[in-house]
């Protein structure tokens, strides 16, 4: 197997890194770096996301499905979001299979570049073509906490 930064694969390297950047506001574009409490060991978990901002609501999918940050994030009921050092928490409301799809459809067609892989249907889709995809896709309505500083929603996006 290749080997990239710290002996990992390479994926794994650059998505730290990809972090890295991101933590530090050397890359904004639409990534943050998504922290989670890890529910096992306790330590946090960092890595790139693309939050979906839609009608007003703030939204994180996992195009991958049922990934460890899923399951790390529906255990912890929170996550925290950080770009530019600027960090803001969350609390996670698990949307139920029924009010995915307009979601998936707004994701796919907004990081369709980045995740059209993980679809089995293109960008540009009707939205009931979500309709049965729904439950293999985790969708988490992000809901600022009370530690989130007034205002510091607007200034995120």
């Amino acid at each position: 197997m290749l080997q990239g930064i710290s002996g990992q694969p390479p994926s794994i390297a650059f998505s730290a890194t990809l972090a890295f950047l991101v933590w530090i506001g050397l890359i904004r574009a639409h990534f943050y770096v998504l922290e989670v409490r890890e529910r096992k060991t306790g330590k946090t978990i960092s890595l790139p996301v693309d939050p979906l901002d839609l009608d007003g609501r703030r939204y994180l999918v996992c195009a991958r499905g049922n990934s460890n940050w899923v399951r790390n994030a529906r255990a912890a009921g929170e996550v925290v979001l950080v770009r530019a050092l600027r960090r803001h928490r969350y609390a996670v409301r698990e949307l139920p299979p029924g009010e995915r799809p307009p979601v998936l459809k707004a994701y796919l067609d907004r990081f369709a570049g980045e995740v059209q892989r993980f679809f089995p249907v293109p960008t540009g889709s009707p939205i009931e073509a979500f309709g049965d995809l729904a439950p293999r896709y985790p969708v988490f309505e992000l809901q600022p906490s009370n530690d989130t500083a007034p205002g510091a929603e607007a200034a995120l996006r």
